[in-house]
């Protein structure tokens, strides 16, 4: 009973390990496992009552909800920085969020079944045991197909790396120049029009060195590169729906997009019309 307390930390090291390439696992995080040692030694050595299987309970959804929350930061927290050196959506992320709700989805079975089992009303539900045994076979059945079949979800960004550095005032005039040498280089080679543009091909075509490019991106010119590159497709997109007959998917896919709710949002985002709206408004 006590193994089930290393469930949670155990996905949470795995989904930090999934996002960060420079997570590794510390001793100090020996106390993730705080819980299964102490319930050990009190099933080790204490009769097992109703009131101890209340604490149990108890104690095991609580820590089953922190962890939770605690996953969802680290999504977020790797969403915000991919953003910062892909163009793209992270596949990544979206997986391992599914995969994170599913899990939440999965406890409310669990603890919808613990009601009625301390409510002695099992028996009005004998489906419910079958139904929650079910659901947690295929959600792992899913991971684990997932995780074989696409190896290149795990496109990890490094947490040290990302962090962001204050501009000197005499490096202010450098960046000045290097940020009208990149608009030159995106206006005449129109490199966002590439569907997997990241931020070290940019740096590559630039040669502006990547972690300059990115200080260049966030700081001086204040966005993520994931904005920073849709701005571009975003006018590019705008010209066409102006001068051409394209359809909208067909510009979207030409101006760098692979889905049309990416684009809508970007268009949106940097327009404040949906692209349908900015055609009616231009004719």
């Amino acid at each position: 009973m006590a193994l089930v307390f290393l469930q949670m930390p155990l996905l949470y090291f795995y989904v930090k390990r999934a996002c960060f390439s420079d997570f590794k696992l510390k001793p100090k995080l020996i106390w993730h496992s705080a819980p299964f040692f102490i319930f050990l030694l009190i099933f080790s050595f204490f009769e097992i009552n109703q009131r101890l299987e209340i604490y149990y309970v108890v104690i095991l959804q609580l820590q089953y909800y922190l962890y939770i929350g605690a996953i969802f930061l680290v999504l977020r927290k790797y969403k915000r920085i991919h953003d910062k050196f892909h163009s793209l959506q992270s596949e990544t992320y979206r997986w391992l969020m599914t995969a994170s709700l599913l899990f939440l989805l999965g406890n409310s079975f669990v603890l919808f079944r613990g009601v009625f089992e301390v409510l002695n009303d099992f028996q009005r539900f004998p489906w419910l045991n079958m139904t929650t045994a079910l659901f947690g076979l295929l959600v792992i059945s899913w991971f684990v197909l997932k995780t074989m079949r696409n190896p290149e979800l795990f496109n990890k960004v490094n947490e040290i790396t990302s962090s962001s550095r204050k501009i000197a005032m005499a490096d202010w005039e450098q960046l000045q120049n290097e940020q009208d040498q990149l608009h030159q280089y995106m206006t005449k080679h129109k490199p966002y029009l590439e569907e997997a543009l990241s931020l070290q091909g940019l740096s590559q075509k630039t040669s502006i060195p990547m972690k300059r490019l990115s200080l260049l991106i966030n700081q001086k010119i204040g966005m993520h590169f994931f904005d920073f590159v849709n701005a571009y497709r975003i006018e590019e997109s705008k010209k066409l729906l102006k001068e051409s007959d394209f359809t909208i998917q067909q510009i979207m896919y030409e101006v760098g997009f692979n889905s049309k709710s990416s684009f809508n949002t970007a268009f949106k985002k940097h327009s404040s019309l949906t692209p349908s709206a900015f055609r009616k408004q231009s004719v």
